[in-house]
């Protein structure tokens, strides 16, 4: 663990962008006492200002401050995301290491379902999802998890099946060890390096995913506030009222580059001749 932490401190990108993550975690849990006024608090005296003092990055057609909704969307972005990218780790993991660990027609009816789903549109597939299943937070994170699986459980069925070759599990399997055991204690631990590289990946995807559903009218519903819908209701407004999608769209660029960049470096950190293979393909 210190080795990794020594490895870690000399990759300065990876260190700020944990940095920036941790933020905007904070900024998330302790939303309410960092915001300077109630997410939903209209004033109509003070309608589409500018930044200023009293509002430091104005307000919107309801006089609401924007700040304050910049705030509270980033409780809301970041627990859809997370809970996303947690449940379609779960879901894809022990979906595709039951698949790779037996193999044989097993492997193969379960992979043909993956592929099946695969080759669907992510995006139309979740406005799919959304349409039946109905807008709100249940809705955005159940259309977001139903699609968000299916990478995880190819990636692990793949490790799976270089794992379960290795001589330890063959030495597991002489000595009597069940398939949960040597599946549970000898298998999956391997595989954490690359779920925690494709949790980092998977959050920034599933914040894309909830902006775009928010911005195209099949996310939240008003007065509630995420990222995508305070872009879906600045962009109206982005010639004569540009601060209404600056500040949201800034929200997502710099919170999808962070854990992109921290993805990388705990890739190469984690798993160096994977990384050095890529890079030397690139």
């Amino acid at each position: 663990m210190y080795l990794f932490l020594r490895q870690f401190k000399k990759k300065p990108l990876c260190l700020v962008s944990a940095v920036m993550i941790l933020f905007l975690l904070g900024i998330a849990l302790f939303g309410e006492m960092l915001s300077p006024y109630p997410y939903d608090l209209q004033n109509t005296e003070e309608t589409l200002s500018p930044p200023a003092r009293v509002h430091l990055f104005g307000t919107d057609q309801l006089g609401r401050d924007l700040l304050s909704r910049l705030i509270y969307g980033t409780r809301v972005s970041m627990t859809v995301s997370l809970l996303t990218a947690f449940s379609a780790i779960l879901v894809g993991t022990l979906y595709g290491a039951l698949s790779g660990y037996f193999g044989g027609r097993t492997d193969a009816l379960m992979m043909r379902l993956v592929d099946v789903i695969y080759a669907l549109p992510d995006l139309l597939l979740i406005i799919l999802i959304t349409v039946v299943i109905g807008r709100g937070l249940l809705g955005v994170f159940l259309a977001l998890s139903l699609v968000g699986w299916v990478t995880v459980a190819r990636l692990i069925r793949g490790e799976v099946l270089r794992l379960k070759e290795q001589p330890y599990i063959e030495s597991a399997r002489a000595i009597g060890a069940s398939h949960t055991r040597i599946l549970f204690l000898y298998i999956l631990p391997n595989t954490l390096g690359a779920l925690i590289v494709t949790l980092t990946f998977l959050i920034p995807s599933a914040i894309l995913a909830e902006s775009t559903l928010s911005f195209i009218g099949l996310g939240l519903s008003p007065p509630a506030a995420s990222w995508g819908t305070l872009a879906n209701e600045g962009w109206k407004g982005l010639r004569f009222y540009p601060h209404l999608i600056v500040f949201p769209s800034l929200a997502i660029f710099i919170t999808m580059l962070a854990f992109n960049f921290l993805g990388d470096g705990l890739r190469d950190l984690l798993d160096p001749q994977r990384a050095a293979v890529d890079s030397h393909d690139g």
